[in-house]
């Protein structure tokens, strides 16, 4: 489990994480999102006791990472895959880890098959490609067996194949009671892997909810209608809590009412209905939304 309460961090007089408060809990997929300089990175550095918080505190499993006493037993850390001695053998560089944290060397083997890298392990890592370094990378993480594991964009570089590894093996962490906290930036991936997200903007907590929820707060949920009569039905429809939006000649977007609803009120008006659709938006349409007015950089075509 990884507590963070009242997490601060500022580098002179930039606040790059303000007051975050949240935990992450073993047994599920947690993912992490945010816009370019949300504080995502350093908030991860400070869980690893890379950097000091200003204030609060970021305990994992239960203390701070650094007064753990095998450290790679509690928590395996993905940061920058590219952080390795070029000059070594993946076999090398595992080994040396293992040897330091008093790691059985049968682990080395085991992660290497994990990971995919036994036929290369031989192979200096200068000469990995992006997408090797990020297997190497999550091989290392997961050297110590530990409980609860913190990737940082790990499906960065990865063919399709490696992103459904990826997916995979965090959906296997969790399963067995681990706690998986992982950063990305491709919404699609993370739609399908996290069941429940912490999103930042500007250094601070913007959502802590399941990933469907997620998507819902943002008004992901709706239903698309097309008939012939579609302006009498959207005056059936009106309401306090329901929005109607006229997408098209003839096509209604229903917000706020389920679709057994939509299709109950046409039914009672004699209303011949041609679609009657549940729709809902992807992650990336959310996270847009519930972003927007969080992010530090812009391109000129984005809306202010």
């Amino acid at each position: 489990m990884i507590e963070l309460q009242g997490l601060t961090k500022r580098y002179g007089e930039r606040l790059a994480v303000d007051d975050v408060t949240v935990t992450v809990r073993p047994g599920v997929v947690t993912g992490f999102l945010g816009p370019n300089g949300a504080g995502k990175s350093t908030t991860m550095r400070m869980v690893l006791g890379l950097d000091r918080p200003t204030a609060g505190t970021a305990l994992v499993n239960g203390r701070p990472y650094a007064e753990h006493r095998d450290p790679l037993r509690e928590v395996g850390a993905l940061l920058e895959a590219r952080a390795l001695h070029p000059g070594r053998t993946a076999r090398a560089h595992l080994q040396a880890l293992a040897a330091t944290a008093g790691l059985p060397r049968a682990r080395v083997d085991t992660v290497l098959e994990l990971a995919g890298l036994t036929a290369v392990a031989g192979k200096r890592v200068g000469g990995f490609s992006l997408g090797m370094g990020q297997r190497l990378g999550v091989a290392t993480a997961l050297l110590g067996d530990p409980a609860t594991v913190v990737l940082d964009e790990p499906v960065n570089g990865l063919d399709p194949d490696g992103v459904l590894w990826i997916r995979t093996l965090a959906r296997r962490l969790a399963a067995e009671g681990r706690t998986v906290f992982f950063s990305s930036h491709l919404m699609a991936e993370m739609a399908v892997t996290a069941d429940h997200l912490v999103v930042m903007g500007r250094g601070r907590l913007v959502a802590d909810v399941p990933t469907g929820e997620f998507i819902r707060r943002a008004g992901g949920d709706g239903v698309r209608v097309r008939s012939p009569r579609a302006g009498e039905l959207a005056g059936l429809l009106t309401g306090p809590d329901v929005v109607v939006e006229s997408a098209e000649r003839g096509v209604l977007l229903v917000r706020g009412v389920p679709a057994e609803v939509v299709g109950d009120r046409a039914a009672e008006a004699g209303i011949a209905l041609h679609e009657l659709t549940p729709v809902q938006a992807s992650l990336e349409e959310a996270f847009m939304a519930l972003t927007a007015d969080e992010r530090e950089y812009r391109t000129e075509e984005q809306p202010a």
